[in-house]
């Protein structure tokens, strides 16, 4: 997971973000916000906030692949790629991890929708971030974002974040 911290998010590049923050720093606020979200919809924050933190775990492998290349590549196996990575570890060590893979692929439990959505919402905050910090390409993440989200948490949490202006964002 440490190779995390060196892998930036290389979407925000096409944006003209020029230092983009790691996958571990987004990770680490997805998890947070996974669960904030699971207590809310209630939900069990301590399931969500695991399988947030190990929904990117892949890119240590494949690096952070934006989604414009989507189309030209098959994406990667999230499940087949965390079970080369958990190979060598121990047995119920390796089950935690593969297990919270899957539940966020699979998308049926409360928990994994709440870290779904974290994850979308973590990437339309850092939008609203990186457009308070003057950066004005970042309206098309935001908006995706948006959309892509499931719970009424969620959506109301981004709503919020939206009304806010610009002044509030740097001085919060």
């Amino acid at each position: 997971m440490g190779v995390l911290k060196g892998v930036r998010r290389a979407g925000w590049w096409h944006a003209g973000i020029r230092d983009p923050e790691s996958v571990a720093e987004h990770s680490l606020r997805v998890a947070q916000l996974a669960a904030l979200l699971a207590a809310e919809e209630g939900g069990d924050p301590a399931r969500a906030a695991l399988l947030a933190i190990w929904h990117d775990s892949q890119e240590t492998r494949t690096g952070d692949l934006p989604h414009t290349a989507k189309r030209y590549v098959t994406g990667p196996d999230p499940q087949s790629i965390t079970a080369d990575q958990t190979a060598a570890m121990p047995g119920p060590a390796a089950k935690v991890v593969r297990e919270a893979v899957s539940e966020f692929e699979a998308r049926t439990t409360i928990e994994a929708m709440c870290a779904r959505d974290a994850d979308k919402l973590e990437c339309l905050i850092q939008a609203i971030e990186y457009r308070a910090a003057g950066n004005t390409s970042v309206q098309g993440w935001i908006d995706s974002s948006r959309r892509a989200l499931v719970t009424q948490t969620a959506m109301r949490v981004a709503d919020a974040a939206l009304a806010m202006s610009p002044l509030k964002w740097r001085d919060r």
